[in-house]
């Protein structure tokens, strides 16, 4: 295998890291800039920075990734990203990293040249995701961290791109993309790069009964993942970039597994599989760089497991000041160099030339005529250890001919103008390559073009996760629209017990769509790849969709079905919008994190927003009942209880195998009726999830009196707790 089959990917959160990374092995960096980059506590690099450091990337024959991979707001997709982004694309930037599918759109608009990766915060765990984003022009898709050896092969065997996926460092209960808990709590946004990691606090887990379960207090905190024994594993399923986590670490840190990383990845590349072993020096030093309760191999084997949870302390720890001198010696305090070759000629009443090369690229420069010597000659052994002094410069000579008859003589000031002219012309050769050129645009015309659609009419809908739900929706006039989650059913019973509600609905005269998983893996996609007739003879008037990889799957394999955009499938601004419409969506959901002033200036034609419901604040593929207790395939609700005494309903999804944290109270907006409905959406929405049937009966009773016609106040109908969500305060 060659070594170009494979990257190893490392991440630096500042421009010291950055050049200990390239020193310790790395064949690509991946760093955030000043804006937009999903770790924005971290230093992070100046312009002057980042700039230098694409060419520095560029000079060792090593990539650089830009990371933009949080959610832009309207002002920023339009007023701030393309003056942020142009400087590095005329630069050479190799690729950007991107959650915002406006974001998405807007970079492969204006910067066409320029590579686009798609973030693990989309939540891509599927083939169909992949091949979606590749057909939007995406060239490589980082995988969400829950995908298997076996779904990212079926990536590989399916979709033409490349795949990146993490292979060491700090792990995130939630599918990345899918976490409001850090948004929700305190207004930090994951999705904006701010999370405040409330994993790593402290929950008591009770029963339904709200009985305490007996167990560690950590249960949402994920051990560090590890995998430097499975490289040929990670290697043959089709993983081209191994990406390392950690642009909050320090320089040891990253350097260090890097350097540790690099060895066993060109073991396999020499020796391949056959006898491939780590031995227990390189692993404890891996547990030295830092780790949490131990390592786990993360989810490429196993579904999930308490195995991967620390339960006792979160924190991060590491050892032996030893190895991290060490590594502050050999790589923080180190500088590579490329080795080149050079050829001097020095000839009599000729100009002196220097001819330089590395690789396929020759630069020669010319420099003073060369004298006769009047009084000492130069000497061969002089010449050739004043050119070799390259100093500062990221080159030097391996070989180095010196072609010189005796009696010459040229000054030491021309020599060493020469070389430094020679050596300048070379990294200017390593680094024009790259460069591009972006024609100015016309910032006029990038503003968010006006909605011509008319007034729509005001439909009420209501999503069901409980069949006992169901009857309160039937009875109410209000609702025009039902969303049956697919949690309300087990797969055995699936379409039977579908179609019966279905037809329900059209009896009460109502629209039934069907509410496909929050996450849309293989065998969830097998499941209804083999079901499709099923489906089709319930008779449903359309899907509810709620991530990229069941867009694709439905456009694929059911064009003719209308289709609804969940809130997860993020509209943060006009552009994610229009690229949404193209798969002609009956409506989208906004999303939870817009405040009131945001969601007044968006084009809400083809919107619904969700009025009351408790919020998911978390998807998780890990189980808080079976971690806490046994897995035993039973569908209930426990709680998390925080440190301030409120507590989290929990559910677990046994069909689909993963689990939903619900905010601790319900968002409830029926007290800004008047202004909500100036806002032009298509649709309000109220969602069901832990409610019973009478609690059921009450909210609609609340919404009819309150929103609807307005002859109550809130305060006078509802006594118990509520929140707003991030309707008056957004996110920053």
């Amino acid at each position: 295998m060659k070594k170009n089959q494979l990257e190893l990917l490392a991440p630096a959160g500042s421009y010291d890291i950055f050049r200990a990374v390239l020193n310790a092995g790395a064949d690509a960096v991946y760093v955030g800039g000043g804006q937009f980059g999903a770790r924005a506590y971290a230093n992070n690099f100046s312009e002057e920075e980042l700039l230098r450091a694409i060419d520095e990337a560029h000079i060792h024959g090593k990539q650089l990734y830009l990371t933009v991979n949080t959610l832009l707001k309207e002002e920023e997709l339009e007023a701030q990203l393309y003056d942020y982004l142009r400087p590095y694309y005329e630069q050479g930037l190799d690729a950007v990293i991107v959650q915002d599918m406006g974001a998405f759109q807007f970079i492969r608009e204006y910067f066409p040249k320029m590579d686009i990766h798609t973030s693990t915060q989309m939540t891509i765990c599927n083939r169909y995701g992949a091949e979606m984003m590749k057909e939007l022009g995406a060239t490589r898709v980082v995988t969400a961290r829950e995908m298997s050896f076996a779904e990212i092969k079926d990536i590989a065997d399916h979709v033409d791109i490349e795949i990146e996926s993490f292979v060491h460092g700090a792990l995130c209960y939630c599918y990345s993309g899918q976490c409001l808990l850090s948004s929700m709590l305190g207004g930090r946004s994951g999705n904006r790069g701010r999370c405040a990691q409330p994993c790593r606090l402290p929950y008591e887990v009770y029963d339904a009964k709200r009985k305490k379960i007996a167990c560690e207090p950590f249960v949402l905190s994920p051990k560090d993942l590890c995998t430097i024994e499975d490289i040929p594993k990670l290697a043959e399923s089709g993983i081209f970039s191994f990406k390392i986590e950690g642009r909050m670490k320090q320089a040891e840190y990253a350097a260090g597994v890097v350097s540790v990383y690099r060895k066993y990845m060109d073991r396999y590349f020499e020796y391949g599989a056959k006898d491939y072993h780590v031995s227990k020096e390189d692993m404890q030093k891996l547990y030295d760089f830092g780790n949490r309760s131990g390592f786990t191999k993360g989810y490429y084997e196993k579904h999930n497991g308490k195995d991967m949870i620390t339960f006792q302390k979160p924190n991060h720890a590491k050892g032996n000041e030893a190895l991290q001198e060490k590594v502050r010696e050999d790589f923080c305090r180190g500088e590579i160099k490329e080795k080149i070759n050079g050829n001097l000629i020095l000839s009599q009443d000729s100009s002196a030339i220097l001819d330089v090369t590395m690789g396929d690229l020759r630069y020669t420069a010319c420099g003073d005529v060369v004298q006769p010597a009047l009084k000492q000659p130069l000497s061969m052994e002089k010449v050739r250890e004043n050119m070799e002094k390259t100093g500062n410069t990221p080159f030097e000579f391996e070989n180095l001919t010196i072609a010189m008859k005796d009696a010459i003589f040229l000054p030491m000031k021309s020599l060493n103008q020469l070389r430094r002219d020679a050596l300048e012309g070379l990294e200017k050769l390593c680094v024009e390559q790259f460069r591009r050129e972006v024609e100015q645009v016309d910032r006029a015309g990038m503003k968010a073009q006006e909605s011509t659609a008319g007034t729509p009419e005001k439909y009420l809908s209501a999503l069901t996760e409980q069949r006992c739900q169901l009857q309160p929706l039937l009875e109410n006039e209000l609702v025009s629209d039902i969303y049956l989650d697919q949690a309300c059913y087990r797969r055995k019973d699936l379409w039977e017990e579908l179609k019966a509600d279905i037809a329900k609905i059209h009896a009460a005269g109502k629209k039934a769509y069907y509410v496909f998983p929050s996450v849309f893996r293989k065998n969830t996609s097998d499941f209804y790849l083999g079901s499709l007739k099923q489906l089709d003879s319930c008779s449903v008037d359309g899907v509810v969709v709620k991530s990229l990889d069941a867009v694709w799957f439905v456009h694929k394999y059911l064009p003719q079905m209308p289709i609804i955009f969940d809130q997860g499938l993020y509209t943060y601004n006009h552009r994610a919008q229009e690229m949404f419409r193209e798969f002609h969506p009956v409506r989208m959901t906004t999303p939870y994190e817009l405040n009131r002033g945001e969601l007044k200036k968006r084009d809400n034609t083809d919107s619904e927003v969700v009025l009351y419901g408790y919020l998911p604040l978390m998807t998780s593929a890990q189980c808080v009942h079976a971690n806490t207790g046994k897995c035993d395939t039973t569908s209930v609700v426990t709680y998390l209880k925080d440190r301030y005494g409120k507590f989290f309903p929990v559910k677990n999804n046994c069909m689909e195998c993963y689990n939903t944290i619900y905010n601790t109270t319900p968002l409830m907006l029926f007290g800004y009726g008047k202004e909500l409905q100036k806002a032009d959406f298509s649709n309000f929405r109220l969602n069901f999830t832990v409610e019973s049937e009478e609690k059921v009966r009450q909210i609609l009773a609340i919404y009819e009196t309150v929103f609807y016609e307005g002859r109550k106040n809130l305060a006078d109908v509802y006594q118990g707790e509520y929140t707003n969500g991030h309707y008056k305060r957004g996110v920053e």
